[in-house]
């Protein structure tokens, strides 16, 4: 098993900016794709961005050109880079770590990105 932390959440001003960063420790070997979902108030939990192994991004329409998503796999550690929030950004972002051969998917506690108007 994995296990995942995430950091990095808070409380900004829209417009502003937030780095996410979620740490991944147990067996990381069995990793293939990382990356993070949200959940906002009564809403379902919507794919953000994922990143492959090899470094190669997907990303939801809604944060296409505002939010970026990296990798380190020395570090076993996923980053994303939040620019210009939009109040409708505000939502628990949860961490993922999916394994190979589709084996399943580890998740994050969660951390809380609150955007004011």
């Amino acid at each position: 098993q994995v296990q995942l932390v995430e950091s990095g959440g808070g409380l900004v001003q829209a417009g502003g900016s937030l780095r996410l960063s979620c740490a991944a420790s147990g067996r990381t070997f069995t990793i293939n794709d990382m990356g993070w979902f949200r959940q906002a108030p009564e809403k379902q939990r919507e794919l953000v961005a994922q990143i492959g192994r090899g470094g190669r991004p997907n990303y939801a329409e809604s944060v296409k050109g505002r939010f970026t998503i990296s990798r380190d796999n020395a570090k076993n550690t996923v980053y994303l880079q939040m620019n210009s929030l939009k109040p409708e950004d505000t939502a628990v972002y949860y961490c993922n770590a999916d394994y190979i051969n589709n084996n399943g998917r580890s998740w994050g506690q969660g951390t809380q990105v609150t955007v004011s108007p």
